[in-house]
């Protein structure tokens, strides 16, 4: 039997549910919050369950329940070491660079003064993005050295120890879009670009949802990158540049209600049937 985990019933879940019941998948909803995680204690809500499908919108939530999952013999999707890679900024930018996969100039800094050194050489403008986040917040494009100055403030001052570490990529100018690639297992299976007249794409910040021809180039990078991370159901998002194509970040817990329709491509019974082959071995 198939768990699908959560802490949040989004209509991506929902899809989830129902495609699951149509395609004769087995399976039971459990609410993350309410799992009592004893070690080497199977809780009744586990009950039957041979592989797990983890949802859960809290990043730290999904993790602790992987990996209690895993303690127990039962498989995760996605496994906890990706998540664990995807949920960290500079944990992907190492992976990608390991792998040898194309991304935007990046580094990372743990003192003002570094930063502020490496922002005047590589020239402005500069992104700085906090290491662990989703959905395009506390992005900052900065334009200049005054704003440098102001934004490294306040990250010192009133930022939590996360703050601390300075994460900085090129700016990318790309043409009022960006793409995103959903990965199940060794495919990639679809894609979408992500328009808006912002800098900042994301579909969960206004970014409009179009279909995306899934080019031979595109499926082998976008699979490439999800290999470097561990592999598993993720979405990979790129930038077209002037040096070609850009792996920017690499999502485990990926949302796609605005996906199906745009592509006609079944994403959450693809994710299913990739999760039940897993639990089949």
């Amino acid at each position: 039997m198939l768990a699908i985990l959560y802490d949040r019933i989004r209509p991506d879940e929902k899809m989830l549910f129902e495609r699951a019941e149509a395609l004769g998948i087995p399976y039971k909803k459990v609410y993350a919050p309410a799992l009592p995680m004893v070690l080497g204690e199977r809780p009744e809500a586990l009950e039957g369950v041979t592989v797990a499908l983890e949802r859960c919108v809290s990043q730290s939530r999904g993790l602790a329940v992987a990996r209690y999952l895993t303690a127990l013999g039962i498989p995760v999707v996605n496994r906890p070491e990706v998540m664990e890679t995807c949920g960290d900024k500079w944990a992907t930018s190492v992976a990608l660079a390991r792998a040898g996969v194309p991304q935007p100039r990046t580094a990372l800094l743990t003192d003002t003064e570094e930063a502020l050194k490496l922002m005047e050489a590589w020239g402005y403008p500069v992104v700085l993005k906090p290491v662990i986040g989703s959905w395009g917040r506390l992005l900052a494009k900065i334009t200049d050295r005054e704003a440098a100055e102001a934004i490294l403030e306040h990250k010192e001052v009133l930022g939590g120890f996360q703050h601390q570490l300075l994460y900085l990529q090129e700016y990318v100018r790309k043409p009022g879009r960006d793409i995103r690639v959903f990965v199940v297992g060794d495919r990639a299976i679809a894609a979408i670009y992500r328009k808006s007249p912002h800098w900042i794409t994301n579909t969960a910040r206004g970014g409009q949802a179009e279909n995306c021809p899934l080019t031979e180039e595109l499926a082998g990078l976008a699979v490439r990158a999800a290999e470097a991370v561990g592999g598993g159901v993720v979405a990979i998002d790129l930038f077209e540049s002037e040096r070609g194509l850009l792996v920017n970040e690499v999502n485990h817990t990926m949302e796609f209600k605005n996906s199906v329709h745009t592509t006609g491509v079944d994403i959450p019974g693809e994710i299913l049937r990739y999760a039940w082959e897993v639990a089949r071995g």
